[in-house]
């Protein structure tokens, strides 16, 4: 395997996916658009490593723009193709679930029908924790009933995953679909909550609490995910979906205990009513990944809050 397209490859998960295929020795072509969901700067400061090593290639580009897709697909041979580009949030987009279907599931049929016409063979599909929706059953399963998701996201990631096995259903296409639990860890996004809370909790400002503090994520860090993208690109084969999280749920309340201890500072908490669209609960079930790509997620919370509160303190 020599070249990899990574779409999204400016943002958090993505930069940090190109950083560790380029030190495995591979080239990379990173596609995206500068979204201003968040501050352009953030991504240039994300990917400003990157652009300075002759093995990356940036391209701005929407993933909508079937003409630009198809001219960078048509003129690089890629072995496979991470899909991470997507409008990200739960709650924005109930505000605007049309734009969230026109980028989420338009824009991957637009990416894979390139793939298709340029014969690339390895799709690996970012999508998410949330289409399990409220599930009462725990930890998540991939062969779980996923067919009640709470938000237009969620429902973007499930539409993706199906049309991933159309594709490659009709074409022979190897997909592999990766469901993200809650990624954290240097340059997270700065909505996240992590990210919010401990900006907000630094500048002495209070923190927005959702709920009664009882609602809990399965954490995942940024190098566990990695990991796991770098093993389902390697052993791409078929279709198979698999979890990617760190599998230890933790209360919101507790999380917050946790990000005042790795700053050494105490929050000032702001109680505020749920928000729509939010699940109870998170908790990947990682069996399957653990068998069968040598998944293996080692960051415990604790320490990798440490290298988050590290990164953001410069």
């Amino acid at each position: 395997m020599n070249k990899i397209l990574v779409t999204g490859a400016a943002g958090f998960i993505g930069s940090h996916l190109c950083e560790r295929l380029i030190g495995d020795g591979l080239s990379v072509v990173g596609l995206d658009n500068f979204d201003p969901f968040y501050d352009m700067a953030v991504k240039q400061q994300n990917i400003a490593g990157l652009v300075q090593s002759p093995r990356f290639t940036l391209v701005q580009g929407d993933i909508r723009d079937r003409k630009q897709v198809d001219a960078v697909l048509q003129s690089n041979a890629f072995d496979a193709i991470v899909h991470l580009a997507a409008k990200a949030g739960v709650r924005p987009s109930i505000a605007d679930p049309a734009g969230y279907v026109d980028t989420n599931i338009n824009g991957t049929v637009v990416m894979l029908e390139a793939a298709r016409a340029a014969g690339v063979k390895k799709f690996i599909f970012a999508s998410s924790s949330s289409v399990y929706g409220n599930n009462p059953r725990t930890p998540f399963s991939e062969t779980d009933n996923v067919d009640f998701p709470i938000s237009p996201y969620a429902a973007t990631k499930k539409a993706g995953e199906l049309i991933c096995y159309t594709f490659s259903h009709l074409y022979q296409m190897d997909m592999t679909c990766l469901r993200f639990f809650t990624v954290y860890g240097p340059r997270q996004r700065p909505d996240l909550a992590i990210h919010k809370f401990a900006r907000l909790i630094e500048q002495g400002k209070p923190i927005p609490m959702y709920g009664d503090g009882s609602m809990e994520r399965d954490f995942t860090f940024i190098d566990d995910i990695v990991n796991g993208v770098v093993a389902a690109i390697e052993r791409c084969e078929g279709y198979h979906i698999y979890n990617l999280g760190e599998s230890r749920p933790v209360r919101l309340d507790i999380l917050i205990a946790e990000i005042e201890k790795a700053l050494g500072k105490k929050a000032r908490i702001q109680s505020m009513p749920e928000q729509p669209g939010d699940v109870k609960r998170t908790f990947a079930d990682v069996d399957r990944a653990v068998r069968e790509l040598g998944y293996c997620p080692k960051t415990h919370l604790a320490d990798g809050l440490k290298q988050f509160a590290a990164w953001l303190r410069q």
